[in-house]
C-alpha cells in the first residue's frame, strides 16, 4: 500500500510538472507565432509603401525607372499576401488580415494600376488633385488597418508573454513542489520501510544468529507486516518446538539417570555388599594357620570394597541419591564436602522444586565447580543458591579468570545447553587475574 501510494503521488507530482512544462512550451510557441505575424505585417505594409512610392514617383516624373519597385512589389504581393494571412494567430486577426489583403489588392488593381496606365496614356487627369487625394486616402486607410492589426498583435504578444511568465513560474513552483513532495515521500517511505521491513528482518537475522550460537530461548518480536510477522511466528514456533524437545530430552535423560542410579544402588551395589559380608564371614571361619586362604579372602574383601566404592561413585555421578533424599541444597552440600578445593555454600532454597529442574540445577553447579577445580587454579569456591519465582545460582572462584564465553570448551557448552533448555539465562564474568563468576537464572514454572 505504501509503495502504491508513493507511486501515485510521485506520478501526480510529475504529471503536474509535465503539464506546466507543456503549457510553457505552448506559450513560447504562441509568442514565436506573434512575432512572426508582426514581421509579416511589417513586410506587407512595406510592400504597400513601395507600391505607393513607385507610382507617385512615376506620376510626378513620368520616368519608367520609378516603376521598378512598383513592379517588384506587385510581383511579390501574392506570396506576401498568403504568408501574411497564414501568420495570423487568432480568428479575429485572421479576419483582419483578410480585410487588409483585400484592401491592398483593391488599392493595386482598382487604383494604382489604372493610374499608371492613365499616366502612360498621357491623361492629364491622372496627375490631378483628385487622384492624388484618393491615393493618399487609400494608403492612409490601409496604414490605419495595419496599425490596428499590429497593435492587436502586440497586445496579444504582451498577454502571451505575461502568460508565459506565469506559466514558467507555475512550472518552477510545480517542479519545486513535486521535488519536495517526492523527497518527503521517498524519505518517509524509506523510514517506513526501515521500521516495517529492514528492522524486523535484522531482528530475525540477529535472533537466528543467537539461536545458532546455542540460545534457543531467543524469540522474535511480532511485526505488523504480514510477511515479516509470518516469518517471525515461524521462527518462534521453531525455536519453541526445539526448546520443548530439548527439555523433554533432558527430562527423559534425567529419568533414565535416576532409574539407573536406583538400579545400581538397589541391585549391583547391594549384591556386592552381600558378597563382601559373605567374604568377611568366611574369613572369620577360616583358621589362622591357613595363611594362603586368609590372604586370598583379604584380597577379595578389599576388591569388593573397592568395587562398592567405585559403584557408589558411579551412581553418584549419574544421579546422586542425596538429591532424591535431601533435595538440591543437601546434594550441593554433599558435593562441596567431597570437593578437593574448599567450597562455601550459601543456601536460600526453602522448598523442593520440580525434579527435572532440581537435577538440572545440581549438575549445573557440579559442572561449574568441576571447571573451577580443573581450569581456574582456585583456592576457594563459593556457591550461592536463592529461590524465589526464579532460581538464582551463582558459582564464583578466586582463580586466574580470563574465561571467554565464545571460546569456551564443552564444559561451558553443556552449561549453556542445560540453562537454555529451561528458559534460563547464563552470564559469565571472568576478568583476567580476578576470578570467574558464573550466574544462572532459571524461571520457576507457575
Amino acid at each position: 500500500m505504501a509503495s502504491g501510494l508513493l507511486a501515485v503521488l510521485i506520478g501526480v507530482a510529475f504529471g503536474v510538472l509535465l503539464w506546466a512544462i507543456d503549457d510553457a512550451n505552448d506559450s513560447a510557441s504562441a509568442r514565436r507565432a506573434s512575432r512572426t505575424a508582426l514581421v509579416e505585417a511589417g513586410t506587407m505594409e512595406q510592400l504597400v509603401l513601395d507600391i505607393e512610392t513607385g507610382q507617385r514617383g512615376f506620376v510626378i516624373t513620368k520616368r519608367e525607372q520609378f516603376l521598378q519597385p512598383w513592379e517588384e512589389a506587385r510581383k511579390s504581393f501574392p506570396v506576401e499576401a498568403r504568408r501574411f494571412n497564414d501568420s495570423a494567430t487568432s480568428p479575429a486577426q485572421h479576419r483582419a488580415a483578410a480585410r487588409i489583403t483585400e484592401g491592398v489588392r483593391s488599392f493595386v488593381n482598382d487604383y494604382s494600376v489604372p493610374l499608371v496606365q492613365a499616366v502612360r496614356r498621357g491623361d492629364p487627369a491622372a496627375s490631378g488633385l483628385a487622384e492624388t487625394v484618393e491615393g493618399k486616402r487609400r494608403v492612409d486607410a490601409l496604414r490605419a488597418q495595419f496599425g490596428r492589426y499590429t497593435a492587436d498583435e502586440r497586445a496579444q504578444l504582451a498577454a502571451r508573454e505575461r502568460a508565459a511568465g506565469a506559466h514558467g513560474q507555475r512550472a518552477v513552483i510545480a517542479a519545486g513542489v513535486g521535488l519536495g513532495v517526492s523527497i518527503v515521500l521517498v524519505t518517509g517511505f524509506t523510514v517506513l520501510q526501515h521500521r516495517a521491513v529492514v528492522r524486523p528482518v535484522r531482528g530475525v537475522a540477529d535472533a537466528a544468529q543467537r539461536f545458532a550460537a546455542g540460545d534457543p530461548g531467543v524469540r522474535v518480536r511480532p511485526s505488523r507486516v504480514a510477511e515479516i510477522g509470518a516469518l517471525g511466528a515461524s521462527f518462534n514456533s521453531m525455536a519453541a518446538s526445539l526448546q520443548d524437545s530439548r527439555r523433554r530430552v533432558m527430562e527423559s535423560v534425567e529419568e533414565v539417570h535416576r532409574r539407573t542410579a536406583r538400579d545400581l544402588h538397589d541391585g549391583a551395589q547391594q549384591r556386592l555388599v552381600s558378597l563382601m559380608i559373605g567374604l568377611r564371614l568366611a574369613r572369620e571361619t577360616v583358621s589362622d594357620q591357613d595363611t594362603s586362604v586368609i590372604e586370598l579372602l583379604e584380597d577379595s574383601i578389599g576388591n569388593a570394597q573397592t568395587a562398592i566404592d567405585e559403584l557408589r561413585e558411579l551412581a553418584r555421578g549419574i544421579y546422586p541419591l542425596s538429591l532424591t533424599v535431601k533435595g538440591l541444597a543437601g546434594a550441593v552440600e554433599e558435593l562441596a564436602a567431597r570437593c578437593p578445593v574448599p567450597v562455601d555454600v550459601e543456601d536460600k532454597v526453602d522448598r523442593r522444586i520440580a525434579s527435572a529442574v532440581e537435577s538440572n540445577a545440581y549438575f549445573i553447579v557440579a559442572e561449574a565447580v568441576t571447571n573451577a577445580v580443573k581450569h581456574a587454579r582456585a583456592s576457594r569456591i563459593t556457591v550461592s543458591l536463592d529461590l524465589t519465582d526464579v532460581l538464582h545460582i551463582r558459582v564464583s572462584d578466586d582463580g586466574i579468570g580470563g574465561v571467554v564465553e565464545t571460546k569456551a570448551g564443552s564444559g561451558l557448552t553443556g552449561l549453556i545447553d542445560r540453562v537454555s533448555a529451561f528458559d534460563g539465562t547464563l552470564a559469565i564474568d571472568s576478568p583476567p587475574g580476578v576470578g570467574t563468576t558464573v550466574t544462572v537464572r532459571i524461571p520457576m514454572p507457575a
